[in-house]
């Protein structure tokens, strides 16, 4: 059986399209792979470190701006539109895959659509609450339409063969208990805050880290593990000394600009405080976590909310916009939830009755059924 797999932009496309090729691999370790990306994306390092063969191909989106870099962008955009289609017809003549799957971003437009007016076997894969626009157009030309929530439906067409299937987790973040992870992390029975705002950090989660860490650094009342993130390197440790903050030999605070065992930190933590990226927010619902979600504002269709908002509706996470945020807001929240620790469990257990924790090899037995049955019609 031979598969391509295609999807890029951001990390929220490429870790499930990796973990959807992997499962193939782990029911027919035979089948044979195919990742199609572009290849200056962040898809092309992370296949190769995934030992996948990669098929490049050009596109990109276009940039509502007038300004001269967007009318010299959206130019070669127009470009690669035209070609990558051609592009896409000579990666499925020359592969021949049995099943195609798309998991979002420009570069799994043409090559599902050249899939799915080829007869082959198709599925997509949406890991937001709001869609994003190639997913919006491909869900009326494909078999299936895999997604991480109910509420996806919405947005999409209304006649797509449709399947909840939740976002695909890490492995690792699977297997490790809460005790291990304290364990190896060196922290006692305290309740632990894990905060972070991605690998490039994000403001507001870092002004909420400083508010509780002049809350908790003399008294010592949890354990606070934050990742500042690359844009906070320098605004971060200024913030601290503003506070008065010293973080020298203080044991109940770790801080570091990016968190490289986030699945033993998120393990080890009572309450998480993050953004409200998909697989973020998987990866809560599969630790069964309490968390407050800061979405940003700053993404497509403003997705994040989305995201939050059903977790939010089912007292299963505290959203909290950046437009509502301030010291008084953040303490009193928390506060609440250190005095509370019913409330505190309870929305814990409400994110892990979300969870879906099969999602790629759901998502893979699915297209193997499509697959067949095109084959016998």
């Amino acid at each position: 059986m031979r598969v391509l797999i295609t999807g890029g932009g951001t990390g929220g496309h490429i870790n499930p399209a990796i973990a959807i090729a992997q499962c193939f691999l782990s029911i027919d370790p035979n089948t044979e792979l195919l990742y199609a990306g572009t290849p200056t994306g962040m898809e092309a390092r992370l296949v190769k470190e995934a030992k996948i063969p990669f098929a490049p191909i050009k596109v990109k989106g276009f940039w509502r701006s007038f300004s001269p870099s967007a009318i010299a962008h959206n130019a070669q955009a127009a470009v690669e539109a035209v070609t990558s289609k051609k592009r896409a017809k000579e990666i499925i003549r020359d592969f021949k895959p049995d099943i195609v799957i798309g998991t979002g971003g420009y570069v799994s437009g043409p090559v599902v659509l050249a899939a799915a007016k080829a007869g082959i076997a198709c599925g997509i894969h949406e890991q937001n609450a709001f869609p994003g626009v190639t997913n919006r157009l491909l869900a009326k030309q494909v078999d299936r339409v895999f997604l991480a929530v109910g509420e996806a439906k919405t947005h999409l067409d209304p006649h797509a063969n449709y399947m909840v299937v939740g976002n695909p987790v890490r492995e690792s973040v699977l297997k490790k208990s809460k005790a291990e992870a304290r364990r190896e992390l060196g922290l006692d029975d305290r309740m632990c805050i894990l905060s972070f705002g991605g690998s490039l950090g994000a403001d507001t989660i870092n002004k909420i880290a400083v508010d509780l860490m002049e809350w908790n650094y003399r008294a010592g009342l949890v354990s606070h593990i934050h990742g500042y993130g690359r844009l906070g390197k320098e605004k971060f440790p200024a913030w601290i000394k503003e506070r008065g903050i010293n973080l020298k030999d203080n044991k109940s605070i770790r801080v570091s600009e990016y968190i490289d065992n986030m699945d033993t930190c998120m393990a080890a933590a009572d309450l998480v405080i993050c953004r409200a990226g998909a697989i973020t927010i998987s990866e809560i619902e599969a630790t069964a976590k309490a968390s407050i979600l800061v979405p940003s504002p700053n993404v497509t269709a403003n997705h994040q909310f989305h995201n939050a908002n059903v977790l939010a509706k089912q007292n299963a996470a505290i959203l909290l916009e950046e437009k509502d945020y301030s010291k008084e807001k953040v303490l009193s929240i928390v506060e609440e939830l250190y005095t509370d620790r019913v409330r505190l469990n309870e929305i814990a257990q409400n994110a892990g009755a979300l969870a879906i924790t099969d999602t790629a090899e759901r998502i893979c037995r699915e297209m193997i059924s499509v697959y067949k049955a095109k084959k016998r019609a």
